[in-house]
């Protein structure tokens, strides 16, 4: 129960990889958990399974983190329902790998909005909650395509999440008066059963073979790492970029 009455924010919360993952691990340790998801009916149907589950409260929300009207809809009813958040986990983001030389600005707008804009957009909604407890915990998920030159079409990918690192870095200085922590994972290769309509046979196996260590990477390889992080166990840990990737990238 190290997360014991506690109350976390959870954006892509609600599909098959780490959002879910870490909203369950979370339940488990005693946090009140509010499953958000661009799908509405999928956010309610896996709170309520949670709830089920481990018997903690939970809220599921639509929220599509590229909306800043979404975003504070969801933080505005995370307050009304229990009056604080402790903990934001900025899990959304989404790439449609394209060379550059064939990018739309449609591409590019989806990505860097989703997980650049909308990791601003939650941040700077729970901020005023976070400082006035005196306390908070925000994880954002990067990716290890931030740190490298890569030429299967993640251009803008890596641009979004290298800017999540920057970000937290500078949020990370500006919070820490207020006892607010704020730090990202980046994983390599995580799979879950939708990364197959996202890339193509060929570039899995090309991640899968970067990766040492002899078995592959879980979405609960990702969130027992977010769950050290929120916990107080991790308190003194801020501004950093925590890499989870079986040795595929070693920093």
């Amino acid at each position: 129960m190290k997360l014991q009455n506690a109350v976390a924010l959870l954006t892509a919360a609600a599909g098959a990889g780490i959002g879910q993952a870490t909203a369950r691990i979370m339940a488990r340790e005693g946090a009140r958990v509010v499953v958000t998801d661009a799908h509405e009916e999928r956010a309610a149907s896996v709170a309520r399974l949670i709830h089920e589950e481990y018997g903690t409260e939970t809220l599921g929300m639509r929220c599509d983190v590229t909306r800043k009207e979404d975003v504070e809809r969801v933080a505005a009813a995370t307050l009304e329902r229990f009056g604080r958040i402790d903990i934001l986990f900025n899990n959304a983001g989404t790439n449609r790998p394209s060379q550059v030389v064939d990018m739309t600005d449609e591409a590019w707008e989806l990505v860097i909005n989703t997980s650049l804009t909308g990791t601003f957009y939650c941040c700077r909604a729970v901020l005023p909650a976070m400082i006035a407890q005196k306390r908070g915990r925000i994880v954002s998920i990067t990716s290890v395509a931030a740190f490298r030159g890569l030429k299967a079409g993640h251009a803008h990918y890596a641009a979004a999440k290298a800017g999540v690192m920057a970000f937290t870095r500078c949020l990370a200085m500006e919070a820490a008066e207020h006892h607010i922590t704020v730090n990202t994972i980046a994983p390599s290769f995580i799979y879950n059963e939708f990364i197959p309509h996202i890339y193509p046979e060929e570039e899995i196996e090309r991640m899968y073979e970067e990766i040492p260590y002899p078995r592959k990477g879980t979405p609960e390889d990702i969130a027992n790492t977010v769950l050290f992080l929120v916990s107080d166990e991790g308190e003194y840990i801020t501004g950093q970029t925590i890499c989870v990737t079986g040795g595929s990238w070693m920093r």
